[in-house]
């Protein structure tokens, strides 16, 4: 795959991404649930909610290092590898976890249910699609993988913390206070398990695929 259908490619996953993140954000400004929500929050309240979803989070890391390699197809750099593995890891496991655990809870409709497929099934299908066409690609190793873990745990503890505090948490499967700390273990313990297994498949499949893209622009 050409350095210039590479551009292509990233720059289709990059205009998804963002339009799927802008529209959810829209339809939060105008008053439509994140998720479930029988007492809608404030204005502001609603808006750090958006951002503190996982889900929000890892789209917004594809989106902003998809439009990163829209215009530079190859970069290579050690900070940049982190962003582009933990993007590609957690818009995964935001696939997985969406499609095992939330969507038996969601009923949606109209642009709440567009809005809810392209987060959780179109972007996540693109840009592994993308990474698997157009890499960029090697570019993982165990210390990039070691340092992209820290978001997806950073975020867990913050989010347990918080939901403490005020009592919401993004998702119900991390409800203490409903489910009781015994299961938020046992899922919080599972889903790191996911993330160790995609950082290690990632990183094995990173060295076995072909390097990508070329460095032709044809």
């Amino acid at each position: 795959m050409t350095v210039a259908r590479a551009r292509s490619v990233h720059l289709v996953v990059a205009v998804v991404a963002w339009a799927a993140v802008v529209l959810q954000l829209v339809l939060v400004l105008l008053g439509s649930a994140v998720l479930v929500e029988e007492d809608p929050p404030g204005r502001a309240e609603s808006v750090y909610r958006f951002f503190a979803y996982f889900t929000i989070q890892s789209n917004l890391l594809v989106a902003l290092t998809s439009t990163v390699l829209a215009r530079e197809p190859a970069l290579d750099r050690r900070g940049w590898r982190v962003a582009r593995l933990a993007g590609l890891v957690g818009i995964t496991v935001t696939g997985l976890v969406h499609f095992f655990l939330l969507r038996p809870l969601l009923d949606l409709d109209g642009a709440d249910w567009v809005a809810d497929k392209l987060l959780h099934m179109v972007v996540p299908v693109l840009a592994l699609a993308a990474w698997a066409l157009v890499g960029p690609r090697p570019r993982i190793g165990v210390r990039e993988s070691a340092y992209a873990l820290c978001w997806p745990l950073a975020w867990l503890v913050w989010t347990l913390a918080v939901g403490e505090v005020d009592g919401w948490v993004p998702y119900p499967f991390l409800d203490a206070g409903t489910e009781g700390w015994g299961a938020v273990a046992v899922v919080s313990v599972g889903i790191t398990a996911l993330f160790l297994l995609l950082f290690g498949a990632f990183g094995w499949l990173d060295r076995r695929l072909a390097a990508v893209p070329r460095g032709d622009t044809r």
